[in-house]
């Protein structure tokens, strides 16, 4: 499935240089309600086992389990980049406070104690992009993945072999982080699928697709609503806004981010410029800031986010979270979804199952906070501001591996979407290419 990333990397004793056990990323399962169950199973190896944990990227579903892997005894090292630690926390104390509404819900345990972040905290160390280190008989490197800011691709070289395991590749172009980079050879590469089977629209589109619903927004008196994900995908809009904004492209209009996490994120986004793309780098050296223009306000308590219904229409309100499953959003659309005026664009994967696509695939009446609500406002998407790679992109980064790979596993994707992959890298790299099932042991 898309969420929940978690694999085991065993040395075998038999080897003579004793037992190490590794995770990459320990991630919450997110989506339909079979997903979120899962969270609560016992992991299905020995959290005081495992001696470390390599970490792609700070998204919840890669991370947010890892204070139930603390919980539950790990006391390892955790390992990723300086910029993915320092949003880890961020995301995961945002992460607790849902988890704890949702188990007071559906009346189960606690997966952890917000006391368990700051432990698992101490245990992390940040590590620059193409340093190469070692970990017992492990040698490790983190390589940009083009994701996020700070995302990564591991590669582990361990008895004369090489894996790559790729976490969530980015979309091409980014506006914000660098392109993903090639990689010329491994034994194995577990590889994600989440678009692996479709093709995105041409990201140069989404701007003016943005620019006419904004146009369509004031004349209407409407609100725009965006479910949009606090890390990268929010800053994006930020970015892309900013520039709508400085060159008179749209009408004034008030803009408001209203996530505390987006806007703590956004504060961690200006620390690692370091990592932004070129273009970026040049708009803020050309005295631009990339996060602030007239009309954007950002709302970061309860009493600033209740302002936001006093301020008549038209209006453009980005807030959390990004598939509709909670967080502030869920206000707005209770407040907004029954407009034939205003329009929700979607700009993020939405799981199968969650609130979001059921909104995108056309439901009429969805529930919020147990109350009906009736859908009557215009229902957008625009996939060219997927955070994730699409089928030819997957496979044009695979390609350089071509000649050495033994075996692709392509994990991350709806069922459908892995399948498709794993199809399309037989037929056009001629490369051994399975999607495994949940649990499912490899022996490489």
């Amino acid at each position: 499935m898309v969420t929940g990333s978690n694999y085991l990397l065993e040395i075998d004793p038999s080897t003579g240089s004793g037992s190490t056990r590794i995770l990459v990323d320990c991630g919450l399962f997110q989506g339909s309600n079979f997903c979120e169950r899962l969270n609560f199973e016992p992991f299905p190896y020995q959290p005081q086992e495992i001696e470390a944990v390599f970490i792609t990227h700070a998204h919840i579903d890669h991370i947010g389990r890892l204070p139930k892997l603390y919980h539950e005894g790990f006391r390892g090292k955790v390992f990723s980049t300086p910029a993915t630690k320092d949003f880890a926390k961020e995301m995961l104390l945002d992460s607790e406070q849902l988890l704890r509404e949702e188990a007071e819900r559906e009346k189960k345990p606690l997966l952890y104690e917000a006391s368990d972040i700051e432990k698992l905290m101490a245990l992390w160390e940040g590590v620059e992009y193409y340093q190469k280190f070692k970990f017992k008989e492990l040698e490790v490197e983190f390589q940009n993945a083009g994701h996020i800011l700070g995302s990564s691709i591991i590669t582990i070289k361990a008895l004369d072999k090489k894996l790559i395991f790729s976490g969530d590749l980015g979309n091409i172009p980014n506006p914000l982080t660098e392109p993903m980079d090639l990689i010329s050879e491994a034994d194995y590469c577990i590889m994600e699928s989440t678009y692996g089977d479709r093709i995105h629209e041409e990201p140069e589109r989404r701007k003016d697709i943005l620019e006419n619903l904004i146009e369509d927004t004031v004349r209407k008196r409407g609100t725009l609503l965006i479910p949009a994900f606090a890390m990268e995908r929010t800053q994006e809009l930020l970015y892309e806004l900013n520039e709508l904004v400085e060159n008179g492209r749209i009408p004034p209009v008030p803009i408001f981010i209203d996530s505390p996490l987006a806007i703590k994120l956004t504060k961690i986004y200006q620390k690692y410029q370091k990592y932004f793309s070129p273009e970026a780098r040049h708009s803020i050296a050309q005295g631009d800031s990339l996060f602030k223009f007239p009309g954007l306000k950002m709302t970061l308590t309860t009493e600033e986010s209740k302002t936001i219904n006093e301020v008549p229409p038209p209006k453009v309100i980005i807030a959390g979270s990004g598939m509709s499953h909670g967080g502030r959003i869920l206000h707005h659309e209770r407040r907004y979804l029954p407009d034939s005026n205003s329009t929700i664009l979607f700009i993020g994967w939405q799981a199968a199952g969650s609130l979001g696509r059921r909104i995108l695939e056309g439901e009429k009446e969805i529930k919020i906070f147990g109350e009906v609500i009736p859908v009557k406002c215009r229902v957008m998407a625009i996939g060219g501001y997927s955070a994730h790679a699409d089928l030819p992109t997957l496979i044009n980064w695979l390609r350089p591996m071509r000649q050495s790979l033994k075996k692709v596993f392509v994990v991350q994707g709806e069922e459908e979407s892995s399948l498709v992959l794993a199809q399309k890298i037989k037929d056009e790299l001629a490369v051994e290419a399975i999607a495994p099932t949940l649990g499912e042991e490899c022996v490489l």
